[in-house]
C-alpha cells in the first residue's frame, strides 16, 4: 500500500507541475535555423539547406511534426484560391488573381529531403502543410536535429508576400522558408494557409542569403558582415569592396518567432540611433511621391516610441526597420513591410499600426489564428492612442480628440446591426465574411480594450496594460490570461465582461426611461433605466440641473464584486447600489424635483458601446 500511496503522491506532483506550467511559466517550445539560401533573380527562385534544431519542452512525447509551405498557397485551386473566389466579399487583392496565374508566376515550395538526427523521415506534402512522420519520437525535455533540402519560386505578389509589387518592389520575402508549426499546450497547430492570420515557436535564426551584389537586403535580423556589403549598414567611413557577382549577406535574429527579409536594387537606406541605442532603418525607394513623407518618418516615428515604450512596455530589440514592400501593412519581428507612396499621415499611421503589432504579436505573441483580436484589436486600439498622442505633440497634421476610438464605435454599431457579425471567438480563417472578420478582429477587438477602461477605470487600466506585458511576454497569452491580470490590477471580477463580448454577438442598450417625482417624497425625483439589450454594463450617469449645475453617479454591476475608481479625470461619482444584470430596470431616487432637472445622460463621455445612444437621454432627442 505504501508504495501505491508514494506512486499516487508522485503522479499528483507531476500533474500539478504540468498544470502550473500552464499558468504564468507556460512551456514553450523552440526553434534554431540554420539557412544557407542560393538566390536566382532572373527565375525568381531559390534553393535552400535548413538546419533545425527543435526543442521539445512539453510534457508530451511528439510523434510527427508539421511546417508549413506558405507559398503553395499560391496556385490555382489552392485553398486560399478557392475560398477568395467563393466567399461573398474577397479581398480585392485576391479575388481570382490566384487562378489565372502561369505556372511561371506561381508559387511554390518543395522539400527535396529531410532527416531527423541523420534518419531519412516520411513526409507528405499537403498543399500549405507538410506533414512528416518521426521515426524517433521527441520525448518530454528532448529536442531533435532536422536537416532539410527545399527550393521554391516566388509568386508574383498577390498577398502580403512575392515578387514585384505594385509600387515596383523586386521582392517583398515573407512566409517564404519551411517553418515549422507551433506546438503549445492546446496541440498542433497545422492551419493551411488561407490568407489569414500566423502563430510560431520562439527561437533563433542564423541565415545566409547569397544574392546578385545589385540588391540591397532589409528585414528581420541584425546584418552579420557589414563591411562586405556596405549599403549603408557599415560603420561610417568604412570602405566597402564588392567582390564577386553576389553577396553573401548574413543575418543573425535571436528570440523571434517569424523572419521575413525585402530586396531592391533602389532602396534608399535611411536610419537613426535612438537615445537608448536601439537603431531604426528606414528602407525606400525615392521619388516624388515618396520623398517627402519618408525623409520625415524618423524623427516621428522615435517620439512615437518613446510614448509606446512608456504606455505599453519596453521594446526589447537592438533595431527596427520601415521597409518599402509587400501589399498594404505586415508586421514581422523586428520589421515590417508597408506600401510606401502615402501621404505623412497615412505613412505614419501604417508605420505606428505595424511598430505596434511588435509588442502583441512579436513579443507577447497570442495565436493569431484562434485570438486575432488580441493582436489585430489590441494593436488598433493603440495606434489610435499613438496617433492622437503625435497630433497633440503638433508632429502630425490635424487636432487631438477627446476619444479616437468615436470611428471603431461607429463602425461596429452600424455592423452589429447589420445582421453580419459574428464572434470574436471564430477561428480566424472560419468567418463567413471578411468583413465580419475585420471588424471583429480590428473594431470590435479595439473597443474591448477602450470599453474595458470604462469599467475599470482609467489609472487602473493603464497600470494593468503594462503588467499584462511584463508578465505575458513570450508565452502566447490567451484571452483568459489577459482577462486575469486585469482582474488582478482592478479587483473586479470581469469574466463576464470577456464572456458576452468575446463570445457572442449580444449588444449593449441602455434608455432612460422617466424622471418623475419620487412617491410619498414631494422634493426628490425618481429615474428609471432600462436594460434593452441583452449584454449588461456598469453604468456612468450625469444628472444636469437647470441653474447649470451637475451630479455624476456610477452604477456598478453587482457581478462585479465591486467598482471601479470613483475619481478619474478631475471629477467624482456617488456610488450606487450594484445592479443585477437579471433586472430589466433601475430606480434612483436624487435630491431634487423633476422640474429642477434639466437633462439625464447615460454614459456622457461615450464609451460605452451602446448600439442605440437616442434614448441615452433624457428628455428623449
Amino acid at each position: 500500500m505504501k508504495f501505491y500511496a508514494l506512486l499516487f503522491a508522485a503522479l499528483l506532483t507531476a500533474a500539478s507541475g504540468q498544470l502550473g506550467a500552464q499558468g504564468t511559466d507556460r512551456w514553450q517550445q523552440r526553434a534554431e535555423y540554420k539557412m544557407i539560401i542560393d538566390f536566382d533573380v532572373a527565375q525568381h527562385r531559390y534553393s535552400g539547406r535548413q538546419n533545425l534544431v527543435y526543442y521539445n519542452h512539453s510534457p508530451d512525447t511528439l510523434l510527427r511534426v508539421f511546417y508549413h509551405l506558405y507559398y503553395n498557397a499560391f496556385q490555382p485551386n489552392s485553398m486560399m484560391d478557392m475560398r477568395s473566389r467563393t466567399i461573398l466579399d474577397p479581398d480585392p487583392r485576391v479575388t481570382d488573381r490566384i487562378m489565372h496565374l502561369t505556372p511561371e508566376e506561381q508559387g511554390y515550395q518543395r522539400i527535396l529531403s529531410l532527416k531527423q538526427d541523420g534518419q531519412p523521415v516520411k513526409y507528405k506534402e499537403v498543399e500549405t502543410i507538410l506533414e512528416v512522420d518521426l521515426p524517433e519520437p521527441i520525448l518530454p525535455g528532448g529536442k531533435a536535429v532536422f536537416d532539410m533540402e527545399f527550393e521554391a519560386q516566388v509568386p508574383v505578389l498577390i498577398r502580403r508576400a512575392g515578387r514585384d509589387s505594385d509600387e515596383g518592389i523586386a521582392y517583398s520575402m515573407a512566409q517564404w522558408y519551411p517553418k515549422m508549426c507551433e506546438y503549445d499546450y492546446q496541440g498542433w497547430h497545422a492551419n493551411p494557409y488561407i490568407g489569414r492570420e500566423f502563430h510560431g515557436v520562439w527561437g533563433d535564426f542564423d541565415v545566409t542569403i547569397n544574392i546578385d551584389k545589385d540588391y540591397i537586403l532589409a528585414g528581420t535580423g541584425l546584418l552579420q558582415n557589414p563591411e562586405e556589403i556596405g549599403y549603408g549598414y557599415e560603420a561610417p567611413g568604412t570602405a566597402v569592396v564588392r567582390k564577386g557577382q553576389q553577396l553573401s549577406w548574413r543575418f543573425i535574429a535571436e528570440r523571434v518567432h517569424d523572419f521575413a527579409w525585402a530586396a531592391d536594387r533602389s532602396y534608399t537606406h535611411d536610419s537613426i540611433v535612438r537615445a537608448d541605442g536601439t537603431v531604426l532603418r528606414f528602407f525606400y525607394v525615392k521619388d516624388e511621391n515618396t520623398a517627402e513623407a519618408w525623409a520625415r518618418l524618423p524623427a516621428i516615428m522615435d517620439k512615437a516610441m518613446e510614448y509606446i515604450e512608456q504606455h505599453y512596455g519596453p521594446y526589447i530589440y537592438p533595431q527596427y526597420s520601415f521597409i518599402q514592400g509587400g501589399d498594404g501593412g505586415m508586421e514581422y519581428p523586428l520589421a515590417t513591410l508597408i506600401t510606401g507612396r502615402r501621404n505623412l499621415s497615412s505613412l505614419v499611421g501604417v508605420s505606428v499600426h505595424e511598430l505596434m503589432h511588435h509588442w502583441y504579436q512579436m513579443i507577447l505573441a497570442s495565436n493569431e489564428s484562434l485570438y486575432a483580436w488580441m493582436d489585430e484589436g489590441f494593436t488598433n486600439w493603440a495606434t489610435s492612442e499613438v496617433m492622437n498622442h503625435l497630433r497633440a505633440e503638433g508632429l502630425l497634421p490635424g487636432r487631438a480628440l477627446e476619444n479616437p476610438h468615436q470611428g471603431n464605435y461607429t463602425g461596429y454599431v452600424n455592423f452589429a446591426l447589420s445582421g453580419f457579425e459574428e464572434p470574436l471567438i471564430i477561428h480566424a480563417d472560419h468567418f463567413q465574411t471578411n468583413s465580419a472578420y475585420g471588424v471583429a478582429a480590428y473594431v470590435k477587438g479595439g473597443i474591448f480594450l477602450e470599453q474595458l477602461k470604462y469599467i475599470i477605470g482609467e489609472e487602473p487600466f493603464r497600470k494593468g496594460m503594462l503588467r499584462y506585458f511584463h508578465t505575458w511576454k513570450f508565452k502566447h497569452p490567451n484571452s483568459n490570461d489577459f482577462i486575469r491580470v486585469m482582474e488582478k490590477q482592478s479587483g473586479l471580477e470581469l469574466d463576464w465582461y470577456r464572456e458576452y463580448w468575446i463570445n457572442t454577438t449580444h449588444t449593449i442598450d441602455y434608455g432612460v426611461v422617466a424622471v418623475e417625482p419620487a412617491p410619498n417624497q414631494p422634493r426628490k425625483a425618481k429615474i428609471t433605466l432600462e436594460k434593452i439589450g441583452i449584454m449588461p454594463m456598469p453604468l456612468d450617469v450625469k444628472v444636469v440641473f437647470v441653474d447649470g449645475s451637475e451630479a455624476h453617479y456610477n452604477i456598478p454591476l453587482r457581478i462585479m464584486r465591486g467598482h471601479k475608481p470613483l475619481q478619474e479625470g478631475g471629477m467624482e461619482s456617488t456610488l450606487l447600489e450594484a445592479w443585477p444584470w437579471t433586472h430589466p430596470t433601475y430606480e434612483l431616487t436624487i435630491d431634487a424635483r423633476p422640474e429642477d432637472i434639466r437633462e439625464v445622460i447615460i454614459d456622457p463621455r461615450g464609451r460605452m458601446a451602446d448600439v442605440n445612444r437616442e434614448d441615452n437621454g433624457w428628455p428623449a432627442p
